[in-house]
């Protein structure tokens, strides 16, 4: 199967115009490796079996010896030898080269075992599993950028090519490149599955050499799941988990949270918390989310067929899925990702926030029949913004620059109140 272009192929090219080395990081199995081989070179492939003893034995000796080759350079699960990193850091410095290395991980850099941050000299990018766009299930035919461009561009009668059957098949899929290529729906399927059982058998605990219980990571990844796109507390997590492993402490439950974290496994989202209502009605917990829609599925036991049958439990898969997409078009915006929710019940399920200041409220409705409510809840967060800058002119606030509700229907248009309407499947960055 040929290269399916990634978004971070671009910002990938520029971190390497711009620094020595980059560091891409995500989930396993999300394309990482694939993705740095379209500009590498020439590769150390750090986990080859027939000379990974080698590897480690010269990392121990003389690191700068696994350097050589021709530039950029990959260097494939560095984290297998932490002494490289150092070793690139120092070849940056001597050498005053850009483009010099790729480096890859499916853990978040331990930093006790390593003398220096890298930074100035190592370029930390991260990759999320495909998104519909990259695995050509979106069209593409509205882009994010150009709506914040253009906030009256016209995107009335866009159709997307998703039926809610597709849609349901491909958040239980997964956005994982292998999947892709698989000729049964069934081995598509497994993809997830397989990736989910890796986690809790064997990653949690080679995370950080630390053994840990694999039943306990999977109640864990499954009380999650039960949890996605929700703010559940920690407390009641631990209570969930707890009624079938009652020895769990809290402080259990943030060790084994924390791996998953570095695994990039769980992605919590954080609260946007504008000064438009009291500091004390603004929820500022974390939403819970994972990387990709399908562990959760996978975590469940749900199939494609199930939840055809039970459109609200897919409700939040959807917008688990939805994030997923918006994480990966905001960050060729150079944006970001956060919710609002007060303890009045009015919400924005996403708020896109740009690094120029320009912002997106957003609500994901599965079905046309709730889109009326999300149009309210975001005209009203607009209402609040305002009232609160005729009140305090000095230290004003911006109204937000567009208010989209992303559905899992089949045709775009905008509503006369300004909201504008868009399937995900015609969304791209």
């Amino acid at each position: 199967m040929d290269y399916l272009l990634r978004i971070v192929d671009e910002e990938l090219a520029l971190r390497l115009e711009a620094f020595g080395a980059t560091l891409i990081v995500g989930p396993k199995w999300c394309g990482k490796t694939t993705t740095a081989e379209q500009k590498a070179k020439s590769i150390l492939r750090m986990q080859d079996p027939d000379r990974r003893e080698g590897y480690l034995a010269t990392a121990n000796t003389k690191p700068s010896l696994l350097l050589k080759g021709d530039n950029p350079r990959l260097i494939d699960e560095w984290q297998d030898a932490p002494v490289l990193w150092d070793a690139v850091r120092t070849a940056v410095d001597q050498r005053k080269e850009d483009g010099l290395f790729i480096l890859t991980g499916s853990t978040s850099v331990d930093h006790s075992k390593i003398q220096h941050s890298g930074t100035g000299r190592i370029s930390r990018m991260k990759m999320y599993p495909m998104s519909l766009y990259e695995s050509r299930e979106s069209n593409g035919k509205i882009s994010l950028s150009t709506l914040f461009n253009d906030a009256h561009l016209d995107i009335d009668g866009v159709i997307s090519d998703l039926s809610i059957e597709s849609l349901i098949f491909s958040a239980c899929r997964g956005g994982w490149p292998a999947s892709l290529t698989k000729k049964t729906d069934a081995a598509k399927l497994f993809i997830a599955k397989d990736y989910l059982n890796n986690i809790c058998e064997t990653d949690i605990s080679t995370v950080d050499d630390v053994q840990r219980n694999p039943v306990w990571t999977n109640r864990i990844i499954r009380s999650y799941a039960r949890n996605i796109s929700t703010l559940a507390k920690k407390t009641n997590i631990l209570k969930d988990v707890s009624a079938n492993a009652d020895t769990m402490t809290s402080v259990t439950l943030d060790v084994y949270l924390n791996a998953l974290e570095r695994l990039f496994v769980i992605e919590d989202m954080d609260a946007w918390c504008p000064a438009i209502r009291s500091a004390t009605t603004i929820r500022s917990g974390k939403k819970r989310e994972f990387v990709d829609p399908s562990i959760a599925v996978a975590a469940l036991g749900l199939k494609p067929e199930y939840l055809q049958t039970d459109l609200k439990t897919f409700g939040f898969i959807f917008e688990c899925l939805c994030i997923r997409d918006l994480k990966i078009y905001s960050q060729a915006l150079g944006g970001r990702l956060s919710y609002y929710h007060d303890r009045y019940d009015l919400e924005a399920d996403a708020v896109l926030h740009l690094d120029d200041g320009r912002y997106a409220l957003i609500e994901f409705k599965l079905g046309s029949r709730e889109i009326e409510e999300g149009a309210k809840h975001l005209l009203k967060i607009q209402e609040l913004v305002k009232k609160y800058n005729e009140k305090e002119k000095q230290v004003a606030l911006r109204e937000p620059d567009l208010l989209l509700i992303i559905t899992g229907g089949e045709m775009a248009y905008t509503r006369t109140d300004g909201v504008k309407i868009i399937p995900i499947g015609t969304l791209k960055n």
